[in-house]
């Protein structure tokens, strides 16, 4: 599949009615901003099973039922999180028996309204006792079978993308990345390389923080179905170096009259080996906020500024500057 840079995320979409939302969300707007990020060339949507309780895939099948087939985008969604009917807001279990992700597939299959997952990704490695070893031999088993296309992990480890590999090849790794979450560059991100994994990363402008309009004011005023009222990330001095790295994204996109959303993206883009960013948006006035990413190219010198401000305030962990951008 040859995809887009940028890929449109189904995460906040879901609602704010289960135990990791967003808050409230009006699905009338959800279906128009996915309309709308397909009309500006996205080729791909990325969802789970989890997000909103299933809600998040059938409201993908409907923004996605009058489009013709050859104008359909490529989607992706994800399993392993199974959660409890009677207690929406109790937390998902990280389930992998094989006859659970089978029922998952066709699950989804169904609220998606599709033959054939384009692209089917465990969410998080299991805690039931299920081996990878076993739950990946299923997913190569569905995709065998012509249930899914393509097969992935996500937010696994260099370590456990290797035990997988032993069983069959990893078409693609998920995982967490940003210019304030940058850990996955120091290791798993070589791993990806080394093995011709594809690599597309979620929540590359952290959640909203680094948009250019986020505000201490917001984060204070976050509801309490909004899992990042409870996300460190979101207060205290963290909050104070995450503004300030926001602060310099904004700088660089008036340089070049983008917005710092973009930036935050074009950032994780300039990376070696990153095939596409995962980017949010519940209105189509936020697609257009982001969508210059995908042709945006950041400088040595805009890089340097961002890994100079990461240096200062301590914002985040991990590696600050791309490989390509250093000597």
């Amino acid at each position: 599949m040859n995809i887009t840079p940028v890929g449109l995320g189904a995460w906040a979409i879901g609602g704010g009615d289960w135990a990791v939302g967003w808050g409230e969300q009006d699905d009338s707007k959800s279906i128009a901003a996915i309309r709308h990020a397909v009309e500006r060339g996205i080729n791909w949507i990325d969802t789970a099973a989890i997000y909103g309780l299933g809600h998040s895939e059938e409201v993908v099948r409907r923004a996605l039922a009058d489009m013709p087939q050859g104008e359909r985008p490529y989607v992706f969604t994800k399993c392993g999180l199974r959660w409890d009917d009677n207690n929406r807001m109790a937390p998902p279990q990280n389930v992998g028996r094989p006859d659970s992700i089978r029922a998952e597939c066709e699950a989804s299959l169904k609220r998606l309204g599709v033959d054939r997952i384009d692209l089917y990704q465990m969410h998080w490695p299991a805690r039931d006792g299920t081996a990878i070893e076993d739950y990946w031999g299923t997913f190569l088993d569905l995709k065998k079978e012509g249930k899914v296309r393509a097969v992935g992990l996500s937010n696994h480890n260099a370590a456990q993308l290797e035990a997988a590999e032993k069983v069959g090849h990893v078409d693609t790794l998920q995982p967490p990345f940003s210019a304030i979450r940058r850990d996955f560059a120091a290791n798993d991100l070589i791993w990806c390389l080394a093995h011709e994994t594809g690599v597309i990363v979620y929540s590359p402008m952290q959640a909203g923080l680094l948009t250019g309009a986020f505000t201490a004011e917001r984060a204070k005023s976050l509801p309490p179905n909004d899992w990042r009222s409870r996300n460190a990330e979101f207060s205290g001095d963290k909050l104070k170096a995450n503004l300030a790295l926001a602060d310099t994204m904004q700088k660089i996109a008036d340089r070049h009259g983008t917005t710092a959303g973009a930036v935050a993206i074009a950032w994780v883009l300039a990376w070696p080996g990153i095939s596409g960013a995962i980017v949010g948006a519940r209105a189509p006035e936020q697609v257009d906020g982001w969508i210059g990413a995908a042709n945006l190219s950041l400088t040595r010198a805009d890089l340097t500024d961002i890994a100079a401000t990461i240096e200062r305030t301590g914002a985040g962990t991990g590696p600050a500057l791309p490989p390509e951008a250093t000597g």
